[in-house]
This record gives structure tokens, C-alpha cells and sequence, in this order.
């Protein structure tokens, strides 16, 4: 991902800098359970987001990992990493609604404390490159959680753009004809 090309104008887009849960509902296609940012506080267009995850007992991945010791899995907190990227990335798609932004690459995941219910995530992510072919977008993030200003974990990302579209065909038993 050396060679990119410059991140695309969304000039339809209004210029934010923070949003609030129902505008992130508006960004990204993630629902609970997997929904997994609450707020972002800052929005820096085409390099770097900062947002935030409140963790509470009511987590529903609780219940198993562990019972008695509630740790929030680290292949979430990753995810939280992704889709505050996703949410960076996806405010410069004009036809978001019909995309989707999918993994596909973690690399130097490190997680360095347990997070649990009451904690805070702060999620920083940072565009490293942004890669567009025809038919084709791709980006590479380095993203880091943080509860109380101590880093818990961090890992770069790499993602893709694809049609949401694309496997439905595969999934509703229907054949898909171009």
C-alpha cells in the first residue's frame, strides 16, 4: 500500500467534526450487538478520527467471557478500532448506503490490559494509505484504544469497499446475473 492516490471529494458531505450516536447510525451499517462506538469527539476528513466506546455490563459477550470476570474480548476491541475507521472513511463515500467497508488484514495486534464494564474506550485511528482502482477501494489504518489516558491494545487495519450488494445473492438462495 506504498502507491495511493488521494482520499475522494465528498462535497455533498457537510464538513463535521463530532457525532453523535444517531448520525453514526446514519455512517455505518453495524447494529447491536456489533455496534461498537457510541460518539465521535473528533473528526480530522482524510487522517484520523478519535471516538468512543462506553462498556457496561450489558454486554452480551459478558455473559461468557468470563462469567465472574467480565473481559471485553480483544477481537472487539479491534473491531471498535475498524469501524471508527470505517466511520472516518465512510463520511467521504458519497453512495455509502450501498457499501460496505469489510477487513482484510490485522497486523501487530497487541493488547496490553483487560478492558471491562464501567471502562471508556478511546478509540484514535489514523488513515496510513488509501488505495483506489476502478472497482476498488482500499485503506490501511493504525488505530489505539486507550481507558484513562493507559493504552489497552492497538493494531493496524486494512480494509476494502465493497457493494453491499455483493453476497446477498450468495446468502437469499437467489442468482445474481450481470
Amino acid at each position: 500500500m506504498n502507491q495511493s492516490s488521494p482520499v475522494p471529494d465528498a462535497s455533498s458531505y457537510e464538513a463535521k467534526t463530532a457525532y453523535d450516536i444517531h448520525e453514526i447510525l446514519k455512517i455505518l451499517p453495524h447494529r447491536y450487538p456489533l455496534l461498537l462506538i457510541d460518539r465521535v469527539l473528533e473528526l480530522k476528513r482524510k487522517e484520523r478520527i478519535v471516538a468512543i466506546k462506553n462498556v457496561t455490563i450489558n454486554e452480551p459477550f459478558f455473559v461468557g467471557h468470563f462469567p465472574g470476570l467480565p473481559i471485553m474480548p480483544g477481537v472487539l476491541i479491534v473491531e471498535a478500532i475498524a469501524q471508527a475507521g470505517g466511520a472516518l472513511l465512510l463520511t467521504e463515500v458519497a453512495d455509502r448506503s450501498e457499501k460496505v467497508m469489510v477487513f482484510t488484514g490485522i497486523e501487530r495486534a497487541k493488547f496490553r490490559r483487560p478492558v471491562g464494564p464501567g471502562d471508556q474506550l478511546r478509540l484514535e485511528v489514523e488513515l496510513k494509505g488509501w488505495r483506489e482502482v476502478p472497482g476498488m477501494t482500499a485503506a490501511k489504518m493504525q488505530g489505539y484504544a486507550f481507558v484513562e489516558g493507559k493504552k489497552v491494545a492497538e493494531a493496524i487495519v486494512s480494509c476494502q469497499l465493497i457493494d453491499s450488494s455483493r453476497g446477498r445473492a450468495a446468502n437469499d438462495g437467489s442468482a445474481r446475473t450481470e
